[in-house]
Formats: structure tokens, sequence, C-alpha cells
């Protein structure tokens, strides 16, 4: 079973996150903040990272850039999720370490095959 580590501080977008994934057979693990974020990543060495980019401690980005600074796995794939999707932004995600990127809100019908290509 793929572990997936979900950085996601809003309620709702966990939820329908961790349902699709669970309902999946994926075993997810969740953190609220980046800084949890780096701790489960560290601790747990998820099989992919869904990484919010707007957190309320640090910056979803920056998280990722201290994520392949830690003793994580530097392969592990973290894919950027965000609601603000302006130009630059998926180059910006790329630049600071991300494998991908998504849009939210998320479709629940194209994310599972969006995610099995970072698996």
């Amino acid at each position: 079973m793929k572990k997936i580590l979900v950085v996601e501080d809003n309620e709702a977008n966990l939820y329908l996150t961790k349902f699709i994934l669970e309902k999946n057979n994926y075993l997810v693990i969740e953190a609220r903040t980046g800084s949890e974020g780096i701790e489960m990543a560290t601790k747990e060495k998820p099989d992919l990272i869904l990484m919010d980019v707007q957190l309320p401690d640090i910056n979803g980005l920056e998280v990722v850039k201290r994520i392949r600074l830690s003793e994580a796995d530097h392969k592990i794939p973290i894919v950027a999720l965000t609601s603000y999707a302006m130009v630059g932004d998926r180059e910006k995600a790329l630049a600071a370490g991300c494998t991908g990127y998504i849009e939210k809100p998320i479709n629940p019908d194209t994310f599972l095959q969006e995610i099995a290509k970072f698996l």
C-alpha cells in the first residue's frame, strides 16, 4: 500500500483529498502546517507528498525546500496543490523542488490519474 502525506490546512480540501485516496487503497497521513509536514516527511518517508502552497505557518514552497534539505529521501515526489494558479506559479513550484503541480479545486475524475504519474 502506497503511503501519501497530505500537507493541507483547509478541512474541506483535506477531507476530499483523503476520501478519494483512501477509497482507492492509499494510506494517508496528514499534516496541517508546514512544520508538521517537514516532521512527517522525515519521520514517515511517504511514497508521495501532496503540498498545499498556502499554509498558516510556512509557505508550502519553503516547506518543499526544507524537506529537500532534510533527512527525508530526496527522491520523494512532491506535488504542489494550489488554488492560486497564476502565470509562473508552476515554474516557481518546480524551482522550489516540486515534482509536479495540480490546481485546486481538485477534479475527482482526474485526480487519481494525475497523482499516479508520480508514484
